[in-house]
Protein backbone atom coordinates (compact mmCIF):
# COMPACT_ATOMS: atom_id res chain seq x y z
CA UNK A 1 0.00 0.00 0.00
CA UNK A 2 1.31 3.48 -1.04
CA UNK A 3 -0.02 6.49 -0.68
CA UNK A 4 0.28 9.97 0.75
CA UNK A 5 -3.79 10.30 1.78
CA UNK A 6 -4.04 7.55 4.43
CA UNK A 7 -7.10 8.58 5.92
CA UNK A 8 -7.50 7.57 10.02
CA UNK A 9 -10.76 5.29 11.15
CA UNK A 10 -11.04 7.79 13.65
CA UNK A 11 -11.45 10.94 11.70
CA UNK A 12 -14.45 9.76 9.13
CA UNK A 13 -18.19 9.12 10.39
CA UNK A 14 -19.04 5.65 9.58
CA UNK A 15 -20.62 6.57 6.68
CA UNK A 16 -17.85 8.18 4.54
CA UNK A 17 -15.65 5.14 5.94
CA UNK A 18 -17.39 2.69 4.71
CA UNK A 19 -17.66 4.14 1.04
CA UNK A 20 -13.62 4.92 1.64
CA UNK A 21 -13.16 1.37 2.31
CA UNK A 22 -15.85 0.44 -1.17
CA UNK A 23 -13.74 2.60 -2.94
CA UNK A 24 -10.67 0.99 -1.86
CA UNK A 25 -11.95 -2.88 -2.45
CA UNK A 26 -13.06 -1.40 -5.53
CA UNK A 27 -10.18 -0.60 -7.00
CA UNK A 28 -8.39 -3.62 -5.70
CA UNK A 29 -11.11 -6.16 -7.06
CA UNK A 30 -10.84 -4.17 -10.65
CA UNK A 31 -7.81 -4.84 -10.72
CA UNK A 32 -8.01 -8.40 -10.11
CA UNK A 33 -10.81 -8.85 -13.10
CA UNK A 34 -8.81 -7.16 -15.57
CA UNK A 35 -5.14 -8.31 -14.57
CA UNK A 36 -5.31 -10.91 -12.54
CA UNK A 37 -4.47 -11.78 -8.57
CA UNK A 38 -1.02 -10.45 -8.94
CA UNK A 39 -1.60 -6.86 -9.86
CA UNK A 40 -3.86 -6.40 -6.78
CA UNK A 41 -0.18 -5.54 -5.24
CA UNK A 42 -0.47 -2.59 -6.58
CA UNK A 43 -3.55 -1.18 -4.98
CA UNK A 44 -2.99 2.36 -3.24
CA UNK A 45 -4.28 4.63 -1.26
CA UNK A 46 -4.10 7.96 -3.71
CA UNK A 47 -5.37 5.46 -6.71
CA UNK A 48 -8.95 5.21 -5.61
CA UNK A 49 -9.33 9.18 -5.42
CA UNK A 50 -9.51 9.04 -8.93
CA UNK A 51 -12.67 6.34 -8.44
CA UNK A 52 -13.99 8.94 -6.33
CA UNK A 53 -13.71 11.86 -7.88
CA UNK A 54 -15.67 9.97 -10.98
CA UNK A 55 -18.52 8.78 -8.28
CA UNK A 56 -18.74 12.39 -6.85
CA UNK A 57 -19.43 13.48 -10.43
CA UNK A 58 -22.03 10.95 -11.12
CA UNK A 59 -25.51 10.51 -10.96
CA UNK A 60 -26.20 6.98 -9.02
CA UNK A 61 -27.49 4.24 -10.63
CA UNK A 62 -28.41 0.53 -9.69
CA UNK A 63 -25.12 -0.84 -10.83
CA UNK A 64 -22.39 1.79 -8.93
CA UNK A 65 -21.81 -0.72 -5.92
CA UNK A 66 -21.94 -4.64 -5.87
CA UNK A 67 -21.54 -7.14 -3.04
CA UNK A 68 -17.97 -8.90 -2.66
CA UNK A 69 -17.11 -12.03 -0.95
CA UNK A 70 -15.48 -12.22 2.40
CA UNK A 71 -11.60 -10.90 2.27
CA UNK A 72 -9.12 -11.86 4.98
CA UNK A 73 -8.25 -8.02 4.70
CA UNK A 74 -11.57 -7.37 5.82
CA UNK A 75 -11.18 -10.14 8.64
CA UNK A 76 -13.47 -12.47 6.54
CA UNK A 77 -16.64 -10.29 6.52
CA UNK A 78 -18.42 -9.25 2.61
CA UNK A 79 -18.63 -5.59 1.95
CA UNK A 80 -19.91 -3.41 -0.97
CA UNK A 81 -17.56 -1.97 -3.30
CA UNK A 82 -17.32 0.19 -5.96
CA UNK A 83 -17.78 -0.72 -9.04
CA UNK A 84 -17.61 0.53 -12.78
CA UNK A 85 -15.78 2.94 -14.81
CA UNK A 86 -14.14 4.95 -11.93
CA UNK A 87 -12.81 1.60 -10.26
CA UNK A 88 -11.43 0.64 -13.62
CA UNK A 89 -9.75 4.27 -14.66
CA UNK A 90 -7.92 3.91 -11.03
CA UNK A 91 -6.83 0.24 -11.72
CA UNK A 92 -4.98 1.81 -14.95
CA UNK A 93 -3.56 4.83 -13.19
CA UNK A 94 -2.28 2.37 -10.44
CA UNK A 95 -0.44 -0.10 -12.98
CA UNK A 96 1.22 2.78 -14.83
CA UNK A 97 1.90 4.25 -11.31
CA UNK A 98 3.57 0.99 -9.76
CA UNK A 99 5.54 0.54 -12.59
CA UNK A 100 6.70 4.20 -12.54
CA UNK A 101 7.40 3.42 -9.03
CA UNK A 102 9.56 0.35 -9.71
CA UNK A 103 11.43 1.34 -12.39
CA UNK A 104 12.45 4.52 -9.91
CA UNK A 105 13.68 1.97 -7.74
CA UNK A 106 15.27 0.35 -10.21
CA UNK A 107 17.28 3.08 -11.47
CA UNK A 108 18.28 4.14 -7.86
CA UNK A 109 19.70 0.95 -7.51
CA UNK A 110 17.14 -0.06 -4.32
CA UNK A 111 18.04 -2.92 -1.84
CA UNK A 112 17.56 -6.72 -4.01
CA UNK A 113 17.41 -4.32 -7.63
CA UNK A 114 20.99 -3.72 -6.84
CA UNK A 115 21.11 -7.09 -8.94
CA UNK A 116 20.81 -7.33 -12.52
CA UNK A 117 18.85 -10.27 -12.54
CA UNK A 118 16.59 -9.31 -9.99
CA UNK A 119 16.73 -5.64 -11.73
CA UNK A 120 15.98 -7.38 -15.27
CA UNK A 121 12.81 -9.08 -13.77
CA UNK A 122 11.05 -6.03 -12.18
CA UNK A 123 11.82 -3.85 -15.35
CA UNK A 124 9.85 -7.16 -17.18
CA UNK A 125 6.88 -6.52 -14.55
CA UNK A 126 7.04 -2.33 -15.11
CA UNK A 127 6.91 -3.19 -18.76
CA UNK A 128 3.80 -5.88 -18.01
CA UNK A 129 2.21 -3.60 -16.23
CA UNK A 130 2.35 -0.30 -18.25
CA UNK A 131 0.60 -2.37 -21.21
CA UNK A 132 -2.07 -3.88 -18.73
CA UNK A 133 -2.98 -0.15 -17.89
CA UNK A 134 -3.10 0.88 -21.57
CA UNK A 135 -5.54 -1.98 -22.49
CA UNK A 136 -8.09 -0.63 -19.62
CA UNK A 137 -7.31 3.30 -20.35
CA UNK A 138 -7.93 2.56 -24.12
CA UNK A 139 -11.26 0.60 -23.48
CA UNK A 140 -12.26 3.99 -21.29
CA UNK A 141 -10.95 6.68 -23.80
CA UNK A 142 -7.99 7.34 -21.41
CA UNK A 143 -4.33 7.55 -23.40
CA UNK A 144 -1.72 6.06 -20.66
CA UNK A 145 0.95 6.84 -23.36
CA UNK A 146 0.48 10.80 -21.01
CA UNK A 147 1.26 9.16 -17.72
CA UNK A 148 4.23 7.05 -19.31
CA UNK A 149 5.71 9.62 -21.02
CA UNK A 150 5.84 11.88 -18.06
CA UNK A 151 7.84 9.11 -16.31
CA UNK A 152 10.09 8.85 -19.34
CA UNK A 153 10.59 12.56 -18.78
CA UNK A 154 11.14 12.18 -15.25
CA UNK A 155 14.09 10.53 -15.57
CA UNK A 156 16.00 12.82 -18.28
CA UNK A 157 15.14 15.55 -15.72
CA UNK A 158 16.75 14.11 -12.90
CA UNK A 159 19.92 13.53 -14.60
CA UNK A 160 20.72 17.04 -15.29
CA UNK A 161 18.46 18.20 -12.29
CA UNK A 162 20.91 20.37 -9.87
CA UNK A 163 21.81 23.40 -7.68
CA UNK A 164 19.51 26.02 -7.97
CA UNK A 165 16.93 23.89 -10.68
CA UNK A 166 13.94 25.09 -9.85
CA UNK A 167 12.20 22.25 -7.62
CA UNK A 168 8.81 22.90 -10.10
CA UNK A 169 10.77 21.97 -12.65
CA UNK A 170 11.15 18.06 -11.22
CA UNK A 171 7.79 18.07 -10.61
CA UNK A 172 6.37 19.03 -13.52
CA UNK A 173 5.59 15.46 -14.97
CA UNK A 174 4.02 13.85 -11.60
CA UNK A 175 2.08 17.09 -12.00
CA UNK A 176 0.73 16.33 -15.43
CA UNK A 177 0.31 12.33 -15.03
CA UNK A 178 -1.93 13.20 -12.20
CA UNK A 179 -3.79 16.09 -14.12
CA UNK A 180 -4.28 13.68 -17.06
CA UNK A 181 -6.00 11.48 -14.47
CA UNK A 182 -8.44 13.69 -12.69
CA UNK A 183 -9.48 15.15 -15.48
CA UNK A 184 -10.34 12.34 -17.36
CA UNK A 185 -12.94 11.32 -14.26
CA UNK A 186 -15.01 14.44 -15.78
CA UNK A 187 -15.33 12.83 -19.15
CA UNK A 188 -16.47 9.34 -17.93
CA UNK A 189 -19.13 10.83 -15.15
CA UNK A 190 -20.45 13.01 -18.09
CA UNK A 191 -19.28 16.36 -17.02
CA UNK A 192 -16.53 17.52 -19.31
CA UNK A 193 -16.75 21.19 -18.01
CA UNK A 194 -15.20 19.42 -14.70
CA UNK A 195 -12.27 18.97 -16.64
CA UNK A 196 -10.37 22.30 -16.76
CA UNK A 197 -10.85 22.79 -12.82
CA UNK A 198 -10.05 18.81 -12.27
CA UNK A 199 -6.72 18.72 -14.29
CA UNK A 200 -5.59 21.93 -11.73
CA UNK A 201 -6.78 19.99 -8.43
CA UNK A 202 -4.95 17.10 -10.15
CA UNK A 203 -1.77 18.87 -11.34
CA UNK A 204 -1.18 20.26 -7.51
CA UNK A 205 -1.90 16.45 -6.19
CA UNK A 206 1.03 15.56 -8.22
CA UNK A 207 3.24 18.23 -6.76
CA UNK A 208 2.19 17.55 -3.43
CA UNK A 209 2.39 13.52 -3.92
CA UNK A 210 6.12 14.42 -5.13
CA UNK A 211 7.15 16.54 -2.63
CA UNK A 212 6.22 15.08 0.19
CA UNK A 213 7.66 11.39 -1.18
CA UNK A 214 10.78 13.94 -0.99
CA UNK A 215 10.34 15.12 2.44
CA UNK A 216 9.59 11.74 4.06
CA UNK A 217 12.46 9.89 1.64
CA UNK A 218 15.06 12.58 2.36
CA UNK A 219 17.27 11.31 5.28
CA UNK A 220 17.11 7.50 3.93
CA UNK A 221 18.20 8.41 0.48
CA UNK A 222 21.40 10.75 1.69
CA UNK A 223 22.18 7.64 4.20
CA UNK A 224 22.42 5.76 0.75
CA UNK A 225 23.36 7.79 -1.30
CA UNK A 226 20.16 8.08 -3.67
CA UNK A 227 18.66 10.88 -5.78
CA UNK A 228 16.09 13.08 -4.23
CA UNK A 229 15.07 16.20 -5.53
CA UNK A 230 15.50 18.69 -2.43
CA UNK A 231 19.06 17.91 -2.10
CA UNK A 232 19.76 17.50 -5.76
CA UNK A 233 18.02 21.22 -5.82
CA UNK A 234 19.52 22.62 -2.74
CA UNK A 235 15.57 23.49 -1.41
CA UNK A 236 15.01 24.13 1.89
CA UNK A 237 12.53 22.27 4.11
CA UNK A 238 10.69 26.10 4.85
CA UNK A 239 10.58 26.39 1.15
CA UNK A 240 9.18 23.03 0.48
CA UNK A 241 6.88 23.12 2.91
CA UNK A 242 5.48 26.63 1.12
CA UNK A 243 5.24 25.35 -2.11
CA UNK A 244 3.17 22.35 -0.43
CA UNK A 245 0.78 24.98 1.23
CA UNK A 246 0.35 26.69 -1.50
CA UNK A 247 -0.69 23.74 -3.50
CA UNK A 248 -3.41 22.60 -0.71
CA UNK A 249 -4.88 26.25 -1.06
CA UNK A 250 -4.90 25.88 -4.88
CA UNK A 251 -6.59 21.82 -4.91
CA UNK A 252 -9.22 23.67 -2.66
CA UNK A 253 -10.01 26.37 -4.88
CA UNK A 254 -10.19 24.40 -8.41
CA UNK A 255 -12.41 21.49 -6.48
CA UNK A 256 -14.93 24.68 -5.46
CA UNK A 257 -15.01 25.33 -9.18
CA UNK A 258 -15.97 21.60 -10.44
CA UNK A 259 -19.44 20.80 -10.16
CA UNK A 260 -20.31 17.19 -7.97
CA UNK A 261 -23.17 15.40 -7.07
CA UNK A 262 -22.22 13.93 -4.11
CA UNK A 263 -18.80 15.41 -3.34
CA UNK A 264 -18.14 14.41 0.75
CA UNK A 265 -15.94 12.67 0.23
CA UNK A 266 -13.88 13.78 -2.20
CA UNK A 267 -13.79 17.04 -0.08
CA UNK A 268 -12.43 14.65 2.91
CA UNK A 269 -9.90 13.51 1.05
CA UNK A 270 -8.57 16.24 -0.92
CA UNK A 271 -8.97 18.99 1.48
CA UNK A 272 -8.89 17.41 5.18
CA UNK A 273 -6.71 14.35 4.82
CA UNK A 274 -4.28 16.04 2.38
CA UNK A 275 -3.85 18.79 4.80
CA UNK A 276 -2.91 15.64 7.19
CA UNK A 277 -0.82 14.22 4.88
CA UNK A 278 1.25 17.19 4.81
CA UNK A 279 1.72 18.12 8.26
CA UNK A 280 2.64 14.37 8.83
CA UNK A 281 5.17 14.42 6.50
CA UNK A 282 6.77 18.18 8.08
CA UNK A 283 6.17 16.09 11.41
CA UNK A 284 3.69 18.62 12.45
CA UNK A 285 1.11 16.77 14.13
CA UNK A 286 0.17 14.06 16.18
CA UNK A 287 -2.29 11.48 17.38
CA UNK A 288 -4.84 13.05 19.61
CA UNK A 289 -6.09 9.58 20.50
CA UNK A 290 -2.44 8.32 21.88
CA UNK A 291 -1.73 9.23 25.51
CA UNK A 292 0.72 11.65 25.80
CA UNK A 293 0.36 12.81 22.11
CA UNK A 294 0.42 16.92 21.59
CA UNK A 295 -1.75 18.08 19.06
CA UNK A 296 -1.37 20.57 16.57
CA UNK A 297 -2.57 23.37 19.01
CA UNK A 298 0.41 22.65 21.27
CA UNK A 299 -2.13 21.40 23.73
CA UNK A 300 -1.18 18.15 25.71
CA UNK A 301 -2.85 14.45 25.12
CA UNK A 302 -5.13 12.87 27.78
CA UNK A 303 -2.31 11.63 30.00
CA UNK A 304 0.27 14.47 29.29
CA UNK A 305 -1.59 16.40 32.28
CA UNK A 306 -0.24 13.75 34.85
CA UNK A 307 -1.99 12.22 38.10
CA UNK A 308 -3.39 15.62 38.56
CA UNK A 309 -4.80 16.88 35.75
CA UNK A 310 -8.00 18.28 34.78
CA UNK A 311 -9.56 15.18 35.20
CA UNK A 312 -9.35 15.49 39.03
CA UNK A 313 -7.22 12.92 41.40
CA UNK A 314 -5.64 9.77 40.78
CA UNK A 315 -8.68 7.02 40.30
CA UNK A 316 -8.75 5.05 43.32
CA UNK A 317 -8.58 7.42 46.11
CA UNK A 318 -11.71 6.92 48.53
CA UNK A 319 -11.39 10.40 49.68
CA UNK A 320 -10.83 12.15 46.68
CA UNK A 321 -14.00 13.70 45.01
CA UNK A 322 -14.95 12.13 41.70
CA UNK A 323 -15.25 8.82 40.73
CA UNK A 324 -14.99 5.99 43.29
CA UNK A 325 -15.03 9.10 46.25
CA UNK A 326 -17.37 10.09 48.03
CA UNK A 327 -19.33 12.42 45.99
CA UNK A 328 -18.93 10.59 42.51
CA UNK A 329 -20.99 7.94 40.56
CA UNK A 330 -21.46 4.65 41.72
CA UNK A 331 -18.59 2.60 40.02
CA UNK A 332 -19.60 -0.85 37.72
CA UNK A 333 -18.89 -3.94 39.53
CA UNK A 334 -15.58 -5.63 38.20
CA UNK A 335 -15.91 -7.95 35.19
CA UNK A 336 -15.80 -11.43 36.06
CA UNK A 337 -12.65 -13.42 35.43
CA UNK A 338 -12.20 -15.03 32.22
CA UNK A 339 -11.23 -18.53 31.78
CA UNK A 340 -7.18 -17.90 29.81
CA UNK A 341 -6.33 -20.48 27.14
CA UNK A 342 -3.05 -22.20 27.66
CA UNK A 343 -0.06 -21.68 25.95
CA UNK A 344 -0.02 -23.81 22.57
CA UNK A 345 -4.26 -23.03 22.09
CA UNK A 346 -3.61 -19.32 22.72
CA UNK A 347 -0.99 -19.57 19.59
CA UNK A 348 -2.68 -21.22 17.27
CA UNK A 349 -5.64 -18.94 17.80
CA UNK A 350 -3.39 -16.25 17.70
CA UNK A 351 -1.86 -17.64 14.18
CA UNK A 352 -5.72 -18.15 13.07
CA UNK A 353 -6.72 -14.54 13.69
CA UNK A 354 -3.12 -13.63 12.04
CA UNK A 355 -4.13 -15.10 8.61
CA UNK A 356 -7.19 -13.88 8.65
CA UNK A 357 -5.60 -10.52 9.27
CA UNK A 358 -8.69 -9.84 12.16
CA UNK A 359 -5.89 -8.73 14.19
CA UNK A 360 -4.97 -5.81 11.42
CA UNK A 361 -8.47 -4.71 10.35
CA UNK A 362 -11.64 -4.13 13.13
CA UNK A 363 -12.21 -6.02 16.41
CA UNK A 364 -10.69 -9.62 17.61
CA UNK A 365 -10.71 -11.43 20.75
CA UNK A 366 -6.93 -12.14 22.50
CA UNK A 367 -6.22 -15.15 22.00
CA UNK A 368 -5.12 -16.19 25.54
CA UNK A 369 -7.40 -13.08 27.41
CA UNK A 370 -10.09 -13.60 25.53
CA UNK A 371 -10.89 -9.50 25.99
CA UNK A 372 -11.54 -7.72 22.92
CA UNK A 373 -8.88 -5.69 21.09
CA UNK A 374 -8.69 -3.41 18.35
CA UNK A 375 -6.97 -3.90 15.35
CA UNK A 376 -3.70 -2.12 14.30
CA UNK A 377 -5.71 -0.13 11.73
CA UNK A 378 -7.18 1.69 14.64
CA UNK A 379 -3.32 2.65 16.17
CA UNK A 380 -2.70 5.39 13.39
CA UNK A 381 -1.93 8.68 13.14
CA UNK A 382 -5.06 10.85 13.85
CA UNK A 383 -6.09 13.94 15.01
CA UNK A 384 -9.77 15.96 15.16
CA UNK A 385 -10.93 15.63 11.76
CA UNK A 386 -10.95 19.41 11.87
CA UNK A 387 -7.37 20.26 13.06
CA UNK A 388 -7.20 19.86 9.09
CA UNK A 389 -9.03 22.37 8.05
CA UNK A 390 -9.09 26.14 8.96
CA UNK A 391 -12.26 26.55 8.17
CA UNK A 392 -12.94 29.38 10.93
CA UNK A 393 -10.27 31.58 8.87
CA UNK A 394 -11.86 30.80 5.48
CA UNK A 395 -15.42 31.76 6.77
CA UNK A 396 -17.03 28.93 6.26
CA UNK A 397 -15.44 27.70 2.96
CA UNK A 398 -14.00 24.30 3.52
CA UNK A 399 -16.17 22.15 5.42
CA UNK A 400 -19.24 22.82 3.80
CA UNK A 401 -21.61 20.08 2.99
CA UNK A 402 -19.08 17.84 5.27
CA UNK A 403 -20.52 15.72 7.83
CA UNK A 404 -16.86 14.24 8.78
CA UNK A 405 -17.37 16.46 12.11
CA UNK A 406 -19.43 18.65 14.33
CA UNK A 407 -17.15 21.48 13.10
CA UNK A 408 -19.21 24.57 13.03
CA UNK A 409 -17.77 26.56 9.50
CA UNK A 410 -20.59 29.16 10.00
CA UNK A 411 -18.38 32.27 10.87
Amino acid sequence: MFGIVRPCAHRLSEGLRTEWMAHLCGLCLALRSDHGQFARIVTNYDGLIVSVLTEAQSERTTGWRRTAGPCPLRAMRTASVARGEGARLAAAVSLVLASAKVRDHVADGDGMLRRRPVAAAARRVAAGWDRAGARTGAQLGFDTALLVDAVDRQTGIELIAGPGTPLLTVTEPTETATAAAFAHTAVLAGKPQNAAPLAEAGRLFGRLAHLLDAVEDQEADAASGAWNPLTATGTSRDEARRLCDDALHGVRLALRDAEFTDDKLAHVLLAHELRQSVDRAFGTTACSHQAGAVLLDGAAGPSAAGPAGSFGSVPGNPYAPGPGGPGGPPQPPPEPPRDRRGLIMGCLVWAGLACTCQMCCGTFEDPWSHQRREGLCSQCDCGDCCDACDCCSNCGDCCDGCDCCDCDCSC
